[in-house]
């Protein structure tokens, strides 16, 4: 049997931000269970939607 080994990506700011604000939203607990396709699209769309407004922010204070 041959056995795929994932990559492991290098974590962007991107990742890190959607970790940090998918915690503050409470949905560490959901991610953990179903995954990051098991969110719903609401769900999704607010964590896109913080990000966006985080790195303006960022940008911002550069």
């Amino acid at each position: 049997m041959d056995v795929k080994k994932k990559k492991k990506k290098k974590e962007t700011i991107e990742d890190k931000l959607k970790y940090e604000i998918a915690e503050e939203l409470g949905l560490m607990e959901k991610i953990d269970k179903v995954g990051w396709g098991g969110l719903t699209a609401k769900e999704s769309g607010r964590i896109g939607g913080l990000i966006r407004v985080r790195k303006r922010e960022m940008k911002k204070k550069k």
